[in-house]
């Protein structure tokens, strides 16, 4: 199985982004979620968000995906928006950062097939991560579940202690906790293991590679495109 894995700009992608779409709420309905934030389509329309795709080469379906959206006056957080009522000290601890200072990695899932072949949610954090230096950005957020929070802490994520009950929060629906996150040195990763470092060092020297992984499945060819679209001079 082949595969690439590509940066596009949603407002500049439209087919790719519906695709996305599409995928990322039938994970949701799998988990029994119908309602969270992060499955909100408005997002699609603002100029500041990057999609990272894992497409098949083969018929161009896509396999799991995540977006990095950054903050602007006019598009808050779905962070923000999902914990708000809740913790209403989100937006001072925002305040402070100015229009496309900070952004949310949010939205990430993968399908069932290409986890097979050994390319689970950590391949999908560690090619968030390693593309940020190219947005020009102070500090990186996420919302994290208790299954996934030994991955983003691996990867330099830290839990903002200040919101919530230590970072914790009921979302997106009672019983469920996802926790409140932040990597505050995006080029450094002074937080993050060894060799999740070295490896995201790696994606981000190289930025187009092929490389081939394995799993139950077998081998999959990956195809790295790292490289960030550059944004037309467009008014939000």
């Amino acid at each position: 199985m082949k595969v690439r894995v590509r940066i596009v700009r949603a407002i500049d992608d439209v087919e790719a982004t519906e695709k996305y779409i599409f995928g990322h709420h039938k994970v949701l309905e799998s988990y029994g979620i119908t309602k969270v934030t992060s499955a909100d389509r408005s997002w699609a329309l603002n100029p500041h968000v990057y999609l990272i795709l894992f497409e098949s080469m083969d018929d161009q379906r896509i396999l799991g995906g995540g977006r990095i959206q950054l903050r602007t006056e006019n598009f808050p957080l779905p962070f923000e928006l999902a914990i708000k009522d809740i913790d209403p000290k989100i937006e001072d601890y925002l305040s402070e950062f100015k229009d496309l200072e900070v952004a949310e990695y949010c939205g990430l899932w993968n399908s069932r097939e290409v986890a097979g072949y050994g390319i689970g949610s950590i391949y999908l954090v560690r090619v968030g991560i390693a593309i940020l230096p190219q947005l020009d950005l102070k500090k990186l957020f996420g919302l994290s579940s208790p299954v996934t929070l030994s991955i983003s802490k691996s990867v330099g994520y830290e839990i903002i202690t200040g919101l919530g009950d230590k970072g914790s929060f009921y979302y997106p629906k009672e019983g469920l906790i996802a926790t409140a996150l932040e990597i505050n040195d995006i080029n450094e990763l002074s937080q993050a293991q060894e060799a999740e470092r070295d490896y995201i060092f790696e994606l981000r020297n190289k930025i187009n590679f092929n490389t081939v992984e394995s799993g139950p499945k077998g081998e999959m060819e990956l195809q790295f495109e790292l490289q960030v679209p550059k944004p037309n001079n467009e008014k939000e």
